[in-house]
C-alpha cells in the first residue's frame, strides 16, 4: 500500500467516527419477477454500491457465492487505475466487485435482491452513506442478455414497489472490464472486522443479510 493510500484510508476511519450519518436502512426488496436462466456451471456478476469493501464483505457471506472481489469498472476499457486515482473521482470507473457465484444455488435475482436490500440505496445518486463521488455510484453491469434482462426489470420492479421515497437511480451500464484493487483492499472486512469504517458501516449490512436472508446466509466468508 502505497502512503497516499494510506492517508484515505486514515480519513475514512476519522470519517466513521466523526459522521453525524447513520448506516442506511436496509428495506426488504421484493422477490424479482423476472430472473435471469441459470446455467450449469459457475457465473459472474459485477456489482458497483459504494466502498468495495461493504459489497465484497456481504457477498462473501451469501450461500453460492464461491468468490468476491474488490476492484473497478465502467471506466474506459484500456485505461489502468488504482484505488489512489480512481478516488481522484474523475475516471468514470466505480469502486466495484466482481462476484463468481453458483446459479443453482444463487440466481443472479437473489443476487440483485441481496445487494438493494442491505448493500446499495437505490435512490441516493453517486455517494452511498459517507462516501461521495461518481465512484460510489451504485450500478449494475450486464455480462450477457439474460442479465440485462432480469437486471432493466428489477429496476422498473423497484421503482413500481414503492419501498423507497426517491426515484431509482441506480444505473445499468456496459461492461467494459474489470480491475483488481491492490491486495490490502481484499477481503478487508473479514481481515479489519474492528475497523472504525467497518464497524459503522459494514457490519450493520452484514448483521441484516443475516436477519433477513437467513437460508442464504453463512458464517464463515468465501475465500
Amino acid at each position: 500500500m502505497r502512503r497516499s493510500d494510506g492517508i484515505a484510508l486514515a480519513f475514512l476511519a476519522a470519517l466513521a467516527v466523526a459522521s453525524p450519518l447513520r448506516a442506511e436502512r436496509p428495506i426488504l426488496a421484493p422477490v424479482p419477477a423476472i430472473d435471469a436462466a441459470p446455467g450449469s456451471k459457475l457465473e459472474t456478476a459485477i456489482f458497483a454500491g459504494g466502498c468495495y469493501w461493504g459489497v465484497e464483505g456481504v457477498f462473501s457471506h451469501v450461500k453460492g457465492v464461491h468468490l468476491a472481489v474488490s476492484g473497478f469498472a465502467g471506466g474506459p476499457r484500456d485505461r489502468k487505475v488504482d484505488y489512489e486515482r480512481v478516488s481522484q473521482g474523475d475516471t468514470g470507473f466505480a469502486e466495484s466487485v466482481r462476484v463468481t457465484y453458483d446459479p443453482r444455488q444463487v440466481s443472479y435475482g437473489t443476487l440483485l435482491r441481496i445487494f438493494f436490500s442491505v448493500i446499495a440505496d437505490p435512490t441516493t445518486l453517486n455517494y452511498q452513506g459517507p462516501d461521495h463521488g461518481t465512484q460510489y455510484r451504485s450500478a449494475l453491469f450486464p455480462l450477457n442478455g439474460e442479465q440485462d434482462r432480469a437486471a432493466r426489470a428489477y429496476l422498473v420492479q423497484l421503482g413500481r414497489s414503492g419501498l423507497w421515497e426517491g426515484p431509482i437511480v441506480t444505473r445499468l451500464e456496459r461492461f467494459t472490464g474489470f480491475q483488481d484493487a491492490d491486495d490490502y483492499h481484499q477481503n478487508f472486512l473479514s481481515k479489519n472486522p474492528r475497523h472504525p469504517y467497518i464497524l459503522r458501516w459494514d457490519m450493520p449490512k452484514l448483521a441484516a443479510l443475516k436477519t433477513m436472508f437467513p437460508a442464504l446466509y453463512r458464517d464463515r466468508p468465501s475465500a
